[in-house]
């Protein structure tokens, strides 16, 4: 699963699993059903299918790859009637109900895939239509429809919304937008996580920072989605924290923040109790991102050298999003995800998905026309063939239409 969602989709989880009945289920349990052949990844899709699978397609445009139309299909095969998707319908002739636990991060990310690849608008605005109508009256949105705002699910429906040709700021609901939600998720810049974002707030109101979220809160105050284009300069974000009063001001305040915390050892710690000293690899790689869209692209740049020497090995086991994260990543800083320390992402990438239909090139197209003309019929036997057909296909249309006559 994408290290970026698991505290979202973990709270989720603890909902149902709060919601279901206390006593056990005696009835066997089904039998696995086999995974579809155009889905990215092995593992079990039920939380994450659509998420994966749009990064898989986000990424493989972002370093210039067609992917495969059966993936592209699948995708836009699992969304509901009412433009919402769920993280996995294992089978889509089947209408949504309100047992389908649809949410806003599949549906966004679903929307900055297709928005990206093109050829979607009906698609898209079907699910552009759903995400505002399950909008929070902060302005912000919840990882579920109704549930409370939080840094990551605002964030990645600001950058549907932006990818979608929509200006998030005008977005709103009770007079709030996406800008006022991620403001008032962004701690002051007094005490400890001075300008970070917290991923909600505590029960009492407090906000405790959260490189996670602080990570997709640059992304959002600066109402940008998940593929970032590869800035132009090499500053580095400001270094004091300013009362933000604009996103972008929060944007720089929490940009500021993940470069500080960067800036020791080049990566970001897990939040993980016991595990202080472990790399938290997916969410440097977010951070990789966010500090290269605010503009920051030589902190950006050190991290990145850093993931090309310790996060092949982390991708191969995490699977096809942990990859995309690593292309998206390369393509925000510039680099050749093709070649990530000795590996190609890209391909690896692929690998974990439907292969793609062979190309002829064009090389190939003018051996196959030599080898035509260098055959004791030639061209013009093909011709003759064609003639042939053509008068046969008359024929035929000929004879059917004088049956038809009275």
């Amino acid at each position: 699963m994408n290290v970026r969602r698991s505290a979202a989709v973990l709270a989720a989880v603890a909902v149902l699993g709060a919601a279901a009945p206390a006593a056990a289920d005696s009835s066997p349990s089904p039998t696995p059903q086999p995974l579809p052949s155009a889905l990215y990844g092995d593992t079990d899709p039920q939380y994450d299918g659509v998420w994966r699978q749009s990064l898989a397609l986000l990424a493989q445009h972002a370093a210039g790859a067609e992917p495969p139309k059966a993936a592209v299909g699948w995708l836009t095969g699992q969304q509901c009637a009412d433009g919402s998707f769920a993280p996995f319908r294992a089978d889509p002739s089947v209408a949504c109900d309100a047992k389908t636990m649809v949410d806003t991060n599949q549906t966004a990310a679903a929307v900055q895939a297709l928005a990206a690849l093109g050829g979607h608008d009906a698609v898209i605005g079907k699910a552009v239509g759903w995400l505002k109508s399950v909008q929070n009256k902060d302005g912000g949105w919840g990882y579920t429809a109704g549930g409370p705002s939080d840094t990551n699910s605002t964030s990645v429906v600001v950058g549907a919304l932006a990818a979608a040709g929509e200006k998030p700021g005008e977005v709103r609901k009770g007079g709030k937008s996406p800008y006022d939600a991620l403001l008032g998720l962004e701690l002051p810049c007094t005490g400890e996580g001075a300008g970070a974002f917290a991923y909600q707030p505590e029960k009492d109101g407090s906000l405790t920072a959260n490189a996670d979220a602080t990570a997709a809160g640059v992304l959002g105050a600066l109402g940008r989605g998940l593929l970032v284009e590869p800035g132009k300069g090499d500053g580095a974000a400001a270094g004091s924290c300013v009362k933000a009063t604009t996103p972008e001001q929060a944007a720089a305040n929490g940009a500021a923040h993940l470069a500080g915390e960067l800036a020791a050892k080049g990566y970001l710690l897990a939040a993980t109790p016991g595990a202080e000293d472990q790399p938290d690899v997916g969410n440097t790689a977010d951070a990789v991102v966010a500090l290269a869209a605010q503009g920051d692209t030589a902190q950006a740049k050190k991290s990145y050298a850093w993931l090309e020497k310790n996060a092949a090995e982390w991708a191969a086991q995490s699977g096809p999003a942990a990859y995309a994260q690593l292309v998206l990543a390369a393509h925000a800083t510039g680099a050749d995800p093709r070649d990530f320390g000795g590996t190609d992402l890209v391909k690896q990438l692929q690998a974990a998905g439907p292969a793609a239909p062979e190309k002829t090139t064009k090389a190939a197209e003018e051996a196959e026309d030599e080898k035509d003309a260098d055959s004791p019929f030639g061209v013009w036997w093909f011709v003759g063939v064609c003639l042939v057909a053509g008068i046969g296909i008359g024929f035929l249309v000929s004879n059917r239409a004088k049956r038809q006559q009275p």
